[in-house]
């Protein structure tokens, strides 16, 4: 019997490899337990065109987070903080006030975990690194005014 694994089996393969098993194996445990369905012509083809469906979409992706990317290379924002008696801010600037001031500012809407910056307790200005996923990463330009 053929069967498409749908996911990986240890000692049996990788998820959309077609196997041949044991009529056996492949009923009663592969296809019983979800791991695999019957390898016919018509799931193949559905398997194939869901693949392309799936790189379709990834390619899409890969160019949004490519087009975000330099616009965000582009771009420079600032944030106006109160300072301390030292001269210093008082209290620093947190990744979620960047995260509200470059959707103020820019209307780019990002999430405060993809940014990478340590807590901002100068003015100045600071380059902001960000996550986009899928290995892209993008920096920007921040500048942090007196009040």
């Amino acid at each position: 019997m053929k069967v498409l694994l749908i996911k990986d089996v240890k000692s049996l393969g990788k998820a959309g490899e077609v196997k041949e098993v044991k009529d056996g194996y492949g009923q009663n445990f592969l296809i019983a337990k979800g791991y695999a369905k019957a390898a016919t012509t018509e799931v193949l083809r559905k398997y194939e065109s869901d693949k392309k469906k799936e790189a379709e979409q990834l390619r899409f992706e890969l160019a949004n987070l490519e087009k975000l990317k330099d616009e965000l290379e582009k771009i420079s924002i600032s944030i106006t903080k109160p300072l301390g008696a030292n001269g210093h801010l008082f209290g620093g600037v947190t990744k979620e006030e960047i995260a509200t001031a470059l959707k103020e500012q820019k209307n780019i809407e990002l999430d405060k975990k993809s940014l990478e910056c340590s807590n901002i307790k100068e003015i100045g200005k600071h380059k902001i690194s960000v996550k986009l996923g899928h290995s892209i990463h993008a920096n920007f330009e921040l500048e942090v005014k007196a009040q």
